[in-house]
């Protein structure tokens, strides 16, 4: 292994470690749904690690699409520029959209009674919110499609940093070496999103929102927008 493949595979591990953890889209979104869906540690651990996949996985393809037929580095980097348009955008669609619906439900659901006749004549009150804890049966066979969005929104994210600065001058050494510097990128990559979001969603379970339960959602959806908003127009 010679010193400039070493060299390649140490900025490998530190851009994806500090890419990853300087650009909060790769982790407030499973942060945020976790909590408002109440999802499990491990559904949100494999969801966040199939986007991971999808997000490195569709730059890989490309790096390897553009080292194969010989693109040069600013097509490929005008390819993800427009591909990180595409993400931005979809962030901030979903975000308003899923703000909005979080709006409605937490409005629609406030506390309401029943009143329950029991055979014997005996009769309960049970207070209760909808869409809650509390569920009709004929809603628990919906699929969720939030899952599904996210991953497809992480597959058009592009990883700014790995084609350019990493897989073609690794190529020019050797495929083994790209081969080497594009694994060592994407598994520290997922393995800090991983992370981040595991602590921080195990952390967030113990903060009471108290009256801010029902907006949970809409907190959810803003919290995706202003990331959306982030990439787009912070270059986040």
């Amino acid at each position: 292994m010679n010193q400039e493949l070493v060299i390649l595979l140490i900025a490998a591990a530190s851009i994806g470690f500090f890419h990853t953890l300087f650009g909060p889209d790769h982790y407030l979104p499973f942060i945020v749904m976790s909590k408002a869906r109440k999802w499990s540690m491990f559904k949100t651990a494999w969801l966040t690690v199939l986007c991971g996949l999808g997000h490195v996985g569709s730059s890989i393809v490309l790096g390897i699409i553009g080292v194969a037929f010989g693109l040069g580095i600013s097509n490929i980097e005008i390819f993800e520029s427009f591909r990180g348009n595409i993400a931005a955008w979809l962030f901030i669609a979903f975000g308003l959209g899923y703000m909005i619906w979080g709006i409605k439900r937490a409005i629609r659901n406030k506390p309401h009674t029943h009143i329950h006749v029991h055979s014997n004549g005996s009769e309960h009150v049970h207070e209760h919110i909808h869409g809650e804890e509390h569920l009709h049966v004929h809603k628990e066979g919906k699929k969720n499609l939030t899952p599904w969005i996210l991953f497809t929104i992480f597959v058009f994210g592009p990883c700014e940093p790995l084609i350019p600065i990493l897989m073609y001058p690794a190529a020019k050494s050797s495929m083994m070496g790209m081969l080497m510097v594009t694994i060592v990128f994407s598994v520290v990559t997922i393995l800090t999103m991983l992370s981040v979001v595991l602590i921080s969603s195990y952390g967030i379970k113990f903060i009471p929102l108290g009256k801010m339960e029902k907006y949970s959602h809409a907190i959810a959806g803003a919290t995706i927008l202003l990331s959306g908003i982030g990439i787009q127009f912070l270059g986040l």
